[in-house]
């Protein structure tokens, strides 16, 4: 536990990072926020509830404390952008999906601030990931990154029409081994549509971290939040949830054995 992010400990070669999971907003920021920026609508809601079942498996966990409207985990600190050409989301966002305006007028983030945030929150995730992996690696071999995303089925800001339920996103087959991608795509998802390296490639920290020649392979996923919410509520929805559940199960299941082969035979 740290103070802006918790990291639950494994026994597998797994690590699932739930970069925009956290919902809390600092007071001081807070305060020049608008109404909507304080409801950060655009969390990747309830990722740690929905996944709840990762840690009986042995996956190490790692979620952070803070809204992303805060400052964006899985983005270049650099301010790089993801997709170039294409609508992007800052490093510390002033608008929502929508468009609306996250902080009143005149008080966006200055760039000292914006140095700021990287300092206290971006870089101690990071720190986290990093030292993560590298200790599952020591003791495995290998170590593979699940990075654990959800959004709403219609952004009109990102896509046209209706998202797919499951998006994976490898970096165009950069962060993770082939073999990886194929045993995810051959999963039986339906009746849920799949689609991989489509809209949504992966983002910064899949980029970063994912380096299959050195044994770190990362993949993204950005399931619908279609799949186990009410969306237009911003509730959990059970029913829905505990049909996801197991396809989201087979899938973590998948990613431990597969780790696990790769550390075998990294020993032998």
């Amino acid at each position: 536990m740290s103070d802006s992010y918790t990291l639950i400990k494994g026994s597998v070669p797994l690590l699932i990072s739930m970069p925009h999971n956290g919902e809390a907003i600092p007071a001081d920021i807070a305060e020049v926020m608008t109404a909507k920026g304080r409801e950060v609508a655009d969390t990747d809601w309830y990722m740690d509830r929905l996944y709840a079942f990762a840690k009986a498996l042995g996956a190490y966990i790692l979620m952070p404390k803070y809204n992303r409207y805060v400052i964006d985990l899985n983005r270049d600190p650099d301010g790089v952008d993801l997709y170039p050409g294409a609508n992007n989301t800052e490093l510390c966002p002033t608008t929502a999906f929508d468009l609306s305006p996250l902080y009143k007028e005149g008080c966006a983030p200055t760039s000292e601030q914006i140095t700021e945030r990287v300092k206290n929150y971006w870089q101690p995730y990071h720190q986290a990931l990093k030292s993560t992996m590298q200790a599952i690696k020591a003791e495995f071999g290998q170590a593979v990154l699940l990075e654990a995303h959800s959004i709403q089925s219609h952004v009109p800001r990102f896509f046209q029409g209706q998202l797919p339920d499951f998006n994976f996103g490898n970096a165009d087959g950069k962060s993770c081994s082939p073999e990886l991608i194929s045993t995810l795509v051959g999963l039986d998802y339906a009746p849920y549509t799949m689609v991989c390296n489509g809209r949504f490639k992966g983002g910064y920290i899949t980029r970063a971290f994912g380096q299959p020649d050195n044994g770190l392979h990362a993949i993204q996923l950005e399931l619908s939040q279609f799949t186990y919410m009410n969306e237009q509520a911003m509730t959990y929805n059970e029913t829905l949830a505990m049909q996801v559940q197991p396809k989201l199960e087979a899938l973590v299941k998948a990613l431990i054995t597969f780790a696990a082969t790769l550390s075998k035979n990294a020993k032998d």
